[in-house]
């Protein structure tokens, strides 16, 4: 996996991630969005939370999309403006300091595509140091998100999202009282003897049915799947 702690620059093969003003460095759930999440058809798209800019970069080097990045931490927000001019897409990444609340406030909001987000998904915490908020639903619950993506979204499009499977009972019965259901699931495990840690989900509006697989990391330690590898061999300079 690539929890990075330090705040080393994280680079890709064609792109770098400046991360010492984030709260969140570069990690596997961001990552593993930012590869799987179908961008083929998007001309607009929309990342809640953009972090350092990650998920919106990778995303930028498969589709000709224009993207929009919400970020409410101004540290957060301007990282993720470096790493943006830092890239050969920079004229189609954009991204604005403010929360997602007020972003859809805005008279006449445009609509999206596609939109992705690795939400915060831990419970309300009483920290206040700004890893804690970035990674706690106090300034973002799951119902807000999805009552969000309800506005944002074009009626054709999808949202994308990876999430604890832990909550998977809890996610689908949110997404679905905005009629948003699964078009796709995948399930990711550390390595084939480990749990279902987390899922990636593609929702879309009154999709009646959807295909459900599974990705295994790791085979061992550092010995990656030809899955994983497949993934993220357009990214990873380990591959």
């Amino acid at each position: 996996m690539i929890f990075t702690l330090k705040a080393k620059p994280f680079h890709f093969k064609q792109f770098t991630i400046h991360q010492d003003r984030c709260a969140l460095k570069v990690g596997t759930d961001g990552v593993l969005l930012g590869a799987w999440a179908n961008c083929s058809k998007a001309t607009s798209i929309l990342d809640i939370g953009s972090g350092t800019g990650v998920i919106s970069l990778m995303i930028a080097q498969r589709s000709t999309a224009k993207i929009t990045a919400i970020e409410i931490d101004q540290e957060a927000a301007e990282q993720s403006a470096e790493n943006f001019r830092g890239s050969v897409w920079k004229e189609r990444l954009d991204v604005l300091h403010t929360s997602i609340q007020q972003y859809t406030d805005i008279k006449d909001v445009k609509k999206f595509d596609l939109i992705v987000s690795n939400p915060p998904f831990y419970s309300i915490q009483k920290e206040t140091n700004q890893r804690s908020i970035a990674r706690s639903e106090q300034q973002l619950n799951l119902a807000e998100l999805f009552s969000l993506v309800e506005v944002l979204l074009e009626p054709s499009g999808s949202f994308c999202v990876i999430f604890p499977s832990s909550r998977a009972k809890e996610l689908l019965k949110t997404a679905a009282k905005v009629q948003l259901f699964p078009n796709k699931i995948c399930n990711v495990k550390g390595n084939p003897c480990s749990e279902v840690k987390r899922m990636l989900v593609e929702f879309q509006f009154n999709s009646k049915s959807y295909e459900e697989s599974l990705l295994v990391i790791e085979e061992e330690r550092h010995n990656y799947t030809e899955d994983y590898e497949a993934l993220l061999k357009d990214y990873l300079t380990i591959f």
